[in-house]
């Protein structure tokens, strides 16, 4: 016996543009039955689960990839937490908060965490999935019965529990308050620590500035010490690493962990996998289909965690969530094994003044067929530098070697297009990208053909992300340049971009320059790194590209933080501070991992 999903993104969904194929060809319909429909309210598909039999014919026929049907195994079906309605998203199973313990939840975007935060902070009442006619509190503590979770809701419905969240997109609360940092983070203030989480998370110098002035990644600690400044049972931190270099992460980390170690219930959604590994002591993953359904797993260490995720296999529930795993290849990491190529682009010394802040650039090149990774703390120069070499930005001494064609993908994108995301690759492309051979080779490989109708300006952080690096990539150029590719991307598609564009530059002779805080999709991707030192917002200066191995290893160094290498998986991991490992490494000053 199987239980039926069948889900309609309602945004794909275009009725007066389709031929109503899935009405036409449902073999249910033309037995007589309504189960495919056009609903008179919304005028988009309706289908009816309960007689659905699952053929998937109307997936194949619709135009627009809007229909999903999946046949799971019956059993879960009992451990549906809540569904909004029809045809939409569902949820199965809880993550179970643990006092004084950080708990990591990693998934691919569009598997419920919101539903997840909204759930066990009270703001949500789960419905058990039956939106038409919900459970009262009774019948929830009755399900729950036995549990952890029961007691976490008993609290909820005493109003008991108390609750602190940081929200995924910042940008909102510079929106809702008009002050500055310091008022915001006074006024939640309630465990009397504002002044050790601004000295903690580098805000020294933000907090007298309105937030609408802040940096995002400015605003983002501000909003870390502001929910960690409630006295809250629960907290739940959405993804804290977005916008900030390592340095700040390691900091977000250390006043997360501090809760826990106060005796604190903390969850933490993130996918910056070395964030993840450092400030987690359990991590339960969340799989299933993005948009579609949703299910959490039991819970399990954070290096047995993150190893399921990346092989796609739950040993414990004998469940395949992924076709294929996530490899690392242990010598791309330890030894240089990049293939000498002819010079791309030259560059002599470069460097830019302005009022108050100055970056120097030692000299350099990019070969044919590499990814040049660039690394350091924000405010350095990173992106004056990358803009530089890109010929847009002219340094006052210095300058490029010869004249070559430069593709650039900048750090904030901008959304308000009002155009099909196919129109806008088309213009990348320089001619039509539907059926083209560079469909095949980049769109399909990056999963965008999905997104060809959707409006620019209606894509999720993480879908603009994407288009914005096949726009880039699409381009016929000599030299890629990507400030900032993972930012919004969940970690599938970190991971699988950061692949995908050294096979890409690799397999057509061309090159990449990237910048990016993700230390484990730097370390993947990169043939040679350069590294940005100096005082941020006053003078950076940058080292000449070197071997990754001595990059990085004088990087973490900086962080003061040291990794080795997965024996299962073949990742970085980073060591635990003052382990036995971290001390020996860092003794004998090798602190990219032990060999």
């Amino acid at each position: 016996m199987t239980h039926r999903v069948a889900v309609l993104d309602m945004d794909l969904c275009q009725p007066k543009k389709c031929g109503l194929e899935c009405i036409k060809y449902c073999p249910v319909n033309k037995s007589g039955a309504d189960c495919v429909t056009l609903d008179e309210e919304s005028k988009k598909a309706r289908i009816d689960e309960d007689i659905c039999n699952g053929c998937g014919i109307c997936v194949k026929v619709c135009p627009f990839d809007a229909i999903t049907i999946v046949n799971l195994a019956s059993e879960l079906a009992a451990d549906k937490v809540h569904q909004y309605g029809p045809n939409s998203f569902r949820l199965y199973k809880l993550p179970t908060p643990k006092k004084g313990e950080v708990v990591g939840l990693l998934g691919r975007n569009g598997m419920g965490k919101s539903t997840v935060v909204n759930i066990l902070s009270g703001n949500i009442m789960p419905n058990l999935g039956r939106h038409e006619s919900p459970p009262d509190w009774d019948e929830i503590l009755g399900y729950y019965g036995g549990t952890e979770l029961k007691r976490h809701f008993e609290m909820i419905r005493d109003g008991n529990i108390r609750a602190s969240i940081k929200p995924q997109q910042v940008h909102h609360i510079a929106q809702a308050f008009d002050g500055t940092g310091r008022e915001l983070v006074d006024k939640y203030d309630e465990r009397g620590v504002a002044d050790e989480l601004v000295s903690e998370l580098g805000l020294g110098n933000s907090m007298e500035q309105n937030l609408g002035e802040l940096s995002g990644g400015e605003l983002q600690r501000v909003a870390v010490a502001a929910a960690a400044s409630k006295d809250a049972d629960f907290y739940f931190f959405d993804e804290p690493s977005s916008y900030n270099d390592v340095f700040q992460r390691t900091g977000v980390a250390r006043v997360i962990q501090g809760l826990a170690s106060a005796g604190k219930s903390v969850m933490v959604v993130e996918h910056d996998l070395t964030l993840l590994d450092f400030l987690s002591d359990y991590i339960e993953v969340l799989y299933g289909e993005p948009t579609a359904y949703g299910i959490v797993s039991g819970i399990l260490s954070t290096k047995v965690g993150i190893n399921v995720f990346l092989d796609g296999y739950l040993p414990a529930e004998n469940v395949r969530f992924r076709d294929k795993k996530f490899t690392f290849d242990a010598s791309s990491s330890s030894t240089e094994n990049f293939q000498e190529g002819s010079e791309i682009v030259t560059y002599p010394v470069l460097e830019k003044k302005y009022a108050s802040f100055s970056v120097s650039v030692d000299p350099g090149r990019v070969r044919k067929g590499e990814v040049l990774g660039i690394m350091g703390a924000n405010a350095l120069g990173k992106t004056t530098m990358m803009k530089m070499i890109a010929g847009v930005e002219k340094p006052d001494s210095g300058g490029v070697g010869k004249k070559i064609k430069i593709a650039y993908k900048p750090q904030y994108l901008q959304n308000d297009v009002d155009a099909e995301v196919v129109a806008v690759l088309d213009r990348a492309n320089g001619g039509p990208v539907d059926g083209s051979i560079e469909e095949e080779q980049i769109l399909d490989p990056l999963k965008i053909k999905k997104l060809y109708t959707k409006s620019v300006r209606n894509l999720s952080g993480g879908e603009l992300q994407k288009v914005a690096v096949a726009s880039c990539l699409l381009q016929k150029v000599d030299l890629y340049a990507l400030d900032e590719p993972s930012a919004f991307l969940d970690v599938e598609d970190r991971i699988a971009i950061a692949k995908f564009l050294q096979k890409f530059v690799r397999s057509f002779g061309k090159s990449a320059i990237v910048i990016d805080h993700d230390l484990q999709l730097m370390d993947l991707m990169s043939d040679t790194m350069v590294i940005f030192q100096g005082e941020p917002g006053v003078a950076g200066r940058a080292t000449s590209p070197m071997p990754k191995s001595v990059a990085m290893n004088l990087f973490l160094k900086s962080l003061d933080m040291s990794f080795r290498r997965d024996e299962k998986s073949l990742r970085p991991r980073v060591n635990k501070i003052d382990s036995r490992l971290d001390k020996s490494q860092k003794t004998s000053g090798n602190y990219y991992y032990r060999n």
